[in-house]
């Protein structure tokens, strides 16, 4: 393999977006009468979206009473505040920073909508850094499916052999895997409850993002000794 690009998964990977959720779930909850919702319950379904953090946070059903009032109620309220306590996982910056001094491109593929990716990495000041931002509205398969990573591959112009691809979720690493790239499991994550990331066939895990730097230094340096 010869290192030449990195994407990331959005939300449990490159940035730490709970606490916006848990602002906006805690005050709808407090408007219900209800209590406060348990943060490692609802950090655990963040993967799952809208739909996972509602039903853990009001111990509902999506098809129950009222929960699609409840989940437009949310979207709205996350359009408007989506990045207010949102930020980039320890150590992320950096290992940006260190990809653009090697001159290695990096992208995103998340299963969040381009109707909040989009504007969310704006407001990071990621948006003119991130060579390409693949969301489910904009491929005909979302993640676990090959489609999204490849298409990623294909805006960054590299080879997917050549990418490694950084997750937080088994279907971040059945997507990269399936489209032929190297997989890292980001154990620092949104790691939904009850999953072995050992059981997911990552090529390698990382509990920070200073371990995945130094991991793709060391790959860097193979690289080099080899030519």
């Amino acid at each position: 393999m010869m290192l030449t690009s990195v994407l990331f998964d959005l939300d449990g990977t490159l940035l730490d977006t709970v606490d916006d959720f848990m602002a906006i779930i805690d005050a709808m909850l407090q408007e219900h009468g209800k209590p406060m919702a348990n943060p490692a319950l609802v950090r655990s379904q963040v993967s799952d979206g809208s739909v996972g953090m509602l039903c853990a946070a009001f111990a509902m059903r999506p098809d129950g009473a009222g929960f699609d009032d409840l989940r437009e109620d949310f979207l709205r309220r996350y359009t408007q505040q989506l990045a207010v306590h949102t930020r980039p996982f320890p150590g992320i910056m950096d290992l940006l920073d260190w990809l653009d001094a090697e001159g290695l491109p990096w992208g995103v593929v998340t299963n969040k909508m381009s109707r909040f990716s989009i504007p969310l990495i704006e407001a990071m000041g990621l948006a003119e850094r991130c060579g390409s931002l693949i969301c489910p509205d904009q491929v005909t398969h979302g993640k676990p499916h090959a489609e999204p990573v490849l298409k990623a591959c294909a805006e960054l112009g590299v080879e997917p052999g050549d990418c490694v691809f950084v997750g937080d979720h088994l279907r971040d690493i059945q997507s990269g895997n399936a489209a032929g790239t190297a997989t890292v499991a980001a154990l620092y994550g949104y790691i939904p409850a009850g999953d072995d990331p050992a059981s997911w066939q990552a090529t390698h895990s990382i509990n920070n993002a200073t371990e995945l730097r130094f991991w793709l230094e060391a790959r860097r340096v193979k690289e080099t000794l080899h030519v």
